[in-house]
């Protein structure tokens, strides 16, 4: 087909119907231009799919403006609009294709392979030619991307050198005249045709070619064989007639394994993120479990929880958490039981987790026991014992956000260690889960002594009312403390932040008892605000003893000095506090030493030595230090020097004198000063 054989019209806009009928109608030539454009080291199945593909996507989104002026053409150069539109947005793609893709720049559509049309399993490619073809096909190779369209406008176009140099500039070539200059290198070696054979190529059948159209002598007669249309036009580069044969089977198979394996990993990948880690379902907000033995699920199976009877702790021999009852509303709620083991095994992210140092926060060795489940203020609580911890879990009743996990651990709690358990905080108040055995609550605020304690309602199930917790308090105004009644006395208990409360006792190392008396009342209502040292560090209980009394020089009176020593769960960690507790018995204590992980004060080593740099009302600066019942004598020295026979001492000194203390034990061995 030739550009004379179409009705010449003038160029104006292009319709998207109007281009889509061209590309209807002229689809085959189209992709052959396309695949004889196409760089032919890309393998004749890809240049297949590929021609197919730049045609297919040739389409202008909206209508084409023309330019104002049309410039002037030859007859022979006329073509369709809408095909002449199609046409340069193939010749622009195929251009694109040819291009090498560069390693830090953005590939172009046309580089890429094709997403449509695809053929899998199968190669297609033209029917192949002669010699002659073969041979126009090596010459292709070897041109440029633009001289290759420059040689099918003019072969298979039947373009005029002035109209491929519009067509190139306009299908984005960068230097269409060295296309042209390409292909006359060629035609001056005889490998491509001259004017004149082109020309006589042009006349078509039943025309007369012009006498200076005949072929040159000197022209090669394989010359004028590979510049006619007809090689352009024969099946070795009819991109739409094709054969199929099978691709490479072995690696095929091979492609195909690799897949299944991928799918597979990408299901297994996709359900394990697909397993419920927020809402109250199954599992709640239990994170993925990942790994799977008999002895872990049946730790998590609500089913296999251990329920205390009610029955079994008048009759125990020991009175500790393993003998409470389970006591709530929804201890016969399985699905919420669930949730909290499985919560507690696999806590996700979104869960509040929080644990008492040095308590374990793994899973259960086995099927815990079910101290309580039940609603609390706005809450669903559960609390487990395993022989080791505590373990609190929450959730709302309402939403599906803010579950909590609290580990506390409570190894050796016995008696009136085990009176009681915080459910619940919120708003500065604290509820506590009693003992069966707890026959009477009331609240008692340290910092007032005299006042009698008040009593705290529990409902049915052994929960309390919501009391202030001086652990959620930012100042400390009031201190107050929970006080149980059982058969054997009161008991004094102080939320320290934990799970349970510490017990607050009175007394020396081997005898301590409960601070329920007067005296002990009246000193801890002067040291109480310094419990606020010891918050959620896993203390099980702090006892205070005033192991010395001491007359202040001058006539100031006489003082006190107090031994505050708190012990933890875990048995490492007890923090040792000394404080000087001045005549006025409305002032605070003043701390005097402290230190950490030391027997003073305790069982292991009943005896404590402290000093502190004390200031008379008269002005006057001495240095005071107290010892135990045992103590012999007092020595100080470095800044200040003096010594003293008995358990104190006072020597007089400069205002910020550094002293150094050291005490005699009636049995003759030193003991230092705690620092």
């Amino acid at each position: 087909m030739s550009t004379q054989d179409l009705v010449p019209s003038p160029v104006g806009p292009v319709d998207v119907e109007q281009a889509e009928a061209a590309l209807v109608e002229r689809y085959p030539r189209l992709v052959r231009i396309a695949y004889l454009v196409l760089p032919p080291a890309m393998g004749r199945n890809r240049r297949v799919l590929t021609a197919h593909a730049l045609v297919q996507r040739a389409l202008p989104r909206r209508r084409v403006p023309g330019p104002a002026v049309p410039e002037a053409r030859r007859p022979e150069d006329a073509v369709d609009p809408g095909y002449a539109y199609v046409r340069g947005e193939v010749l622009r793609q195929a251009l694109v294709a040819g291009l090498p893709l560069r390693r830090f720049a953005v590939p172009r559509r046309a580089q890429l392979p094709p997403l449509l049309p695809q053929v899998w399993g199968l190669r297609l490619f033209p029917r192949a030619g002669g010699a002659d073809e073969l041979a126009l096909d090596q010459l292709l190779a070897g041109l440029s991307a633009p001289a290759r369209a420059a040689y099918v406008l003019r072969g298979l176009e039947r373009q005029g050198d002035a109209e491929v140099l519009r067509v190139l500039a306009a299908a984005g070539a960068a230097d269409p005249e060295s296309a042209l200059a390409e292909l006359a290198a060629l035609e001056e070696d005889g490998e491509v045709p001259g004017p004149a054979e082109r020309v006589a190529a042009q006349a078509g059948p039943g025309r007369t070619p012009a006498p200076s159209a005949a072929p040159s002598p000197a022209a090669p007669a394989s010359a004028s064989r590979l510049g006619g249309a007809s090689l352009l036009e024969s099946p070795e580069f009819d991109p739409c007639t094709l054969q199929a044969r099978p691709g490479d089977l072995l690696r095929r198979r091979q492609h195909g394994r690799a897949v299944l394996v991928g799918v597979v990993a990408l299901l297994v990948c996709g359900a394990l993120l697909g397993l419920p880690g927020d809402g109250w379902g199954r599992n709640g907000a239990a994170a993925p479990s990942y790994a799977r033995n008999p002895a872990a699920e049946a730790a998590l199976d609500p089913a296999k929880v251990r329920r205390v009877a009610p029955a079994v702790w008048p009759g125990a021999v020991r009175r500790d958490f393993s003998v409470w009852p389970a006591r709530g509303e929804l201890t016969g709620d399985a699905p919420l039981l669930r949730r909290a083991l499985a919560v507690w095994a696999r806590p996700g992210g979104a869960v509040e987790s929080s644990a008492t140092p040095g308590t374990p926060v793994g899973p259960p060795m086995g099927p815990p026991q079910l101290l309580f489940a039940g609603r609390v203020d706005a809450a669903r609580v559960v609390l487990f014992h395993d022989g080791l911890r505590i373990v609190r879990y929450a959730e709302p009743v309402e939403g599906t956000a803010g579950a909590a996990l609290d580990f506390a651990r409570a190894d050796g709690a016995e008696g009136p260690g085990a009176s009681a358990v915080v459910v619940t905080r919120a708003a500065g108040n604290v509820r506590y889960l009693t003992a069966p055995w707890v026959t009477g609550t009331a609240v008692r605020d340290l910092l007032m002594p005299g006042k009698e304690p008040w009593a705290l309602g529990r409902d049915a199930h052994g929960v309390t009312d919501a009391v202030p917790s001086p652990a959620l308090a930012k100042e400390c105004a009031r201190w107050n403390t929970l006080q149980v009644a059982d058969g054997s006395g009161g008991r004094l208990l102080g939320d320290l932040g934990e799970l349970v409360p510490a017990r607050l006792l009175w007394g020396p190392p081997g005898a301590p008892v409960d601070a329920t008396g007067r005296e002990a009342r009246a000193v801890w209502a002067r040291t109480a605000c310094q419990l606020t040292t010891v918050l959620g560090q896993g203390v099980g209980s702090v006892r205070a003893w005033r192991f010395a009394r001491q007359s202040l020089p001058e006539g100031a009176g006489r003082a006190a000095w107090v031994c505050t020593r708190a012990e933890t769960w875990r048995g490492t960690g007890s923090r040792v506090l000394a404080q000087f507790l001045p005549p006025d018995p409305k002032a605070p204590a003043a701390p005097a030493a402290r230190a950490q992980d030391v027997p003073a004060c305790g069982v292991r080593e009943p005896r404590v030595l402290a000093g502190a740099l004390w200031q008379a009302p008269a002005g006057g600066w001495y240095v005071l230090a107290a010892g135990g019942p045992d103590v012999a004598s007092v020595r100080v020295g470095g800044g200040v020097t003096a010594r003293a026979e008995g358990p104190v001492l006072a020597a007089r000194a400069e205002a910020g004198a550094r002293a150094e203390l050291s005490a005699t034990l009636e049995d003759g061995r030193r003991m230092p000063a705690l620092r």
